[in-house]
């Protein structure tokens, strides 16, 4: 699910620039667990005198951690898949892709081109309850990828990555039935800290 907190437009909101979000409409909306899971995970492993290259246009995830004092560059809307020059050209100390990766068909290419030392990525897990997700209307409103954990650790691993870091939250939805159920019990979001393997020998 995308940043904007209201449809899954994670993809969207990287690839698509011309969408302008209003960020009032979505403030009953507000995926506001993940966002404390997710700022807290943030404060916890990375300092405020870092500079910040987050995946995706300017989102409300990124307007809340400029507001916790952290320095946020964005992409601009670019296919990251085909396009990594943003990774290049940047100057920053900490990259952050938080429910993008998902929508990414490339992101071992994406993580090869990371210049810094420390990632923060985060991940909505597979549930073996529930397809993936995806729009019958949109062809970028969808998931390419639905991890389980050992699968985001092992890409990282074979980019040169290490995690230092790692937790699990749910995500429940104000529905009835089983599958919502399980969704208070079956962690949703895997979120971890890492850093180039060779920094750490």
């Amino acid at each position: 699910m995308c940043l904007c907190g209201k449809k899954d437009y994670g993809y969207l909101c990287t690839f698509a620039p011309w969408i302008l979000y209003n960020y009032s409409m979505y403030e009953k909306t507000f995926p506001n667990k993940r966002f404390k899971h997710t700022l807290a995970f943030l404060q916890k492993h990375v300092s405020t005198d870092e500079t910040i290259l987050d995946l995706g246009v300017p989102n409300p995830f990124s307007k809340i951690m400029q507001e916790n004092g952290y320095q946020v560059i964005n992409t601009t809307g670019e296919d990251i898949d085909k396009d990594q020059s943003a990774l290049q050209n940047n100057q920053y100390s900490v990259f952050t892709a938080f429910e993008i990766f998902e929508h990414l068909l490339n992101p071992y290419t994406v993580l090869e081109n990371v210049t810094c030392d420390k990632i923060l990525i985060s991940i909505p897990l597979r549930l073996w309850f529930s397809p993936a997700y995806r729009s019958k209307t949109d062809m970028w409103d969808r998931h390419y990828h639905e991890f389980e954990d050992w699968q985001l650790d092992w890409l990282l691993e074979k980019t040169g990555w290490k995690i230092t870091a790692r937790e699990k939250f749910t995500h429940p939805v104000k529905k009835i039935g089983f599958r919502p159920l399980l969704r208070y019990f079956t962690p949703r979001y895997y979120i971890v800290c890492a850093e180039r393997a060779q920094k750490l020998i």
